[in-house]
């Protein structure tokens, strides 16, 4: 009888981001890959007037980057 181990992929947030808003949106990024503001609008439920200064702060930090009009996770 064999075994299986389950594991679990387990993001880790980097410890600049303090915000609950940014925790959430650059965990989004990360498991969706990209998204725009209007995807992140939607899926999210958060106005774009908050995702702004959200996406701001995270690509000053160098967290996030942005193409365009899609956003992604910083390599």
């Amino acid at each position: 009888m064999s075994t299986t181990a389950l594991t679990h992929d387990r993001t880790e947030i980097p410890a600049e981001i303090d915000s609950a808003s940014s925790k959430l949106v650059y965990l989004y990024l990360h498991t969706a890959g990209e998204a725009t503001v209007e995807e992140l609008q939607s899926s999210l439920g958060m106005k774009q007037l908050a995702l702004f200064p959200v996406l701001d702060t995270l690509s000053g930090e160098g967290l996030v980057d942005r193409e365009g009009e899609r956003y992604t996770v910083a390599a």
